[in-house]
């Protein structure tokens, strides 16, 4: 299909509220195990309202239901719900540094269909068109493959640290946009 993403709006807060949990527990399945993916749910995987207010975060629709969502920003952030941060979110300054590409969920019921790729499309489109030569995320296990293949390279393994001495290994990557 050919989806078209649309920045997301307040009034999508409550479907991404759901969304996201559904998206997690599901896809990330696989590789974390539900004591992870429950410590992530906030501090790593949750609504990020400030990529909402700065016009940076998409979502994709079937039939006026959203099942996917995802987007960019400008500001330090490389992921995490706006809950998990104490104070305002640093702008990035396109000179220096790249611009982030951030929280991607889709319905498990529409993986591995497009959707993913249309969003980050979309997402790599308002970066270059907002001065940001580079792009850089850090991907869940689960999301890895999916920036592999749309030309994003590993910089390096971690994990994040969570509450109950749990972590969460994910993968920081790049990618150069434009010359």
């Amino acid at each position: 299909m050919n989806w078209t993403p649309r920045l997301a709006t307040w009034n999508d807060v409550p479907t991404l509220e759901e969304l996201i949990p559904l998206s997690v527990r599901t896809l990330q399945a696989p590789h974390y195990s539900a004591a992870q993916m429950a410590a992530a749910m906030g501090p790593v995987f949750g609504v990020d309202r400030q990529l909402i207010s700065d016009g940076t975060y998409f979502v994709v629709e079937n039939a006026g239901v959203i099942i996917g969502c995802g987007g960019w920003s400008r500001r330090k952030s490389l992921f995490g719900a706006d809950t998990a941060r104490d104070e305002e979110d640093a702008m990035l300054d396109p000179v220096t540094d790249p611009a982030r590409i951030r929280a991607f969920f889709i319905h498990p019921d529409w993986a591995r269909r497009g959707i993913g790729k249309a969003i980050l499309t979309a997402c790599e489109s308002a970066i270059i068109a907002s001065d940001f030569p580079q792009a850089e995320l850090v991907a869940t296990l689960a999301g890895e493959p999916l920036y592999l293949a749309c030309g994003y390279s590993e910089v390096e393994r971690y994990e994040v640290p969570m509450s109950g001495g749990l972590t969460l290994p994910v993968v920081r990557m790049t990618k150069r946009l434009a010359p």
